[in-house]
């Protein structure tokens, strides 16, 4: 039997594995539905399941053995899920890129109404404390009385993170009806999947990933104009490794 702490010491030091999770939920399943979904293979079905099962048993294992609940794997799931049943039952494909819109869509409307709530999700991906000595910026800012300019800022950011998912999704919707045009459930619809699925990444990814690194420096500017201070002085890490303490 598994000791509990040992568990838990174990999801604590998981880290994410980011060319393993683009091996097996990405390029293995895309392989499998562009050159084996003839019927002398494993047919149009056949190819679909098998290529399904890997982002689905890769996610279950992720979760069942860390213990780490993760919103972008658990949409990773959702995604193939449907796009699974949109293939055996044979749907039209407006559905699939309806789909395909829908995942990014919602996140970007997730990412505007967390504007609401007490912690928006710009604290989550980019202002986190994991990275950034927030403590030393929220009191250097207070310090010089920004804190009202900081968050009128932050709160652009989170427009413009939100406007990055906006753009994924209106691209993959414009991609998967232009690349997927064969009847679902058929070889070829199998094929034109496998594309989609390759294509996304450097046609949808990388520029959402440099509007990202965009809307990171803009916040990295606000800091560094609004507190005075410097890079090094705001890594979390570098607090860390001198033994700062605020409490």
């Amino acid at each position: 039997m598994i000791n509990p702490s040992v568990q838990k010491k174990k999801a604590a030091n998981h880290t994410p594995r980011p060319f393993v999770d683009l091996l097996v939920s990405i390029l293995i399943p895309s392989i499998i539905l562009m050159k084996f979904s003839s019927e002398d293979s494993l047919g149009a079905s056949g190819a679909l399941i098998i290529a399904l099962a890997f982002p689905l048993i890769w996610g279950s294992f992720e979760f069942l053995k860390y213990k780490k609940f993760n919103f972008i794997a658990l949409l990773g799931l959702i995604s193939t899920l449907l796009t699974g049943g949109i293939g055996l039952l044979a749907l039209s494909t407006q559905w699939l890129a309806i789909k395909e819109a829908a995942i990014p869509g919602l996140i970007g409307i997730a990412v505007l109404l967390s504007t609401y709530s007490r912690y928006p999700l710009i604290r989550t991906l980019l202002y986190n404390p994991a990275v950034i000595d927030i403590e030393k910026i929220t009191l250097k800012l207070v310090e010089n009385g920004n804190t009202e300019a900081f968050e009128a800022r932050l709160l652009k950011a989170t427009y413009l993170l939100g406007g990055t998912f906006f753009f994924s999704s209106g691209m993959n919707y414009v991609l998967a009806k232009w690349i997927v045009v064969s009847p679902t459930g058929s070889a070829a619809f199998n094929e034109e999947l496998g594309q989609l699925t390759l294509l996304s990444y450097p046609v949808i990814a990388i520029p959402s990933m440099l509007m990202m690194m965009m809307i990171f420096y803009y916040l990295w500017r606000t800091i560094s104009s609004l507190t005075g201070l410097t890079l090094d002085d705001v890594l979390a890490s570098k607090r860390l490794d001198k033994g700062e303490n605020y409490d």
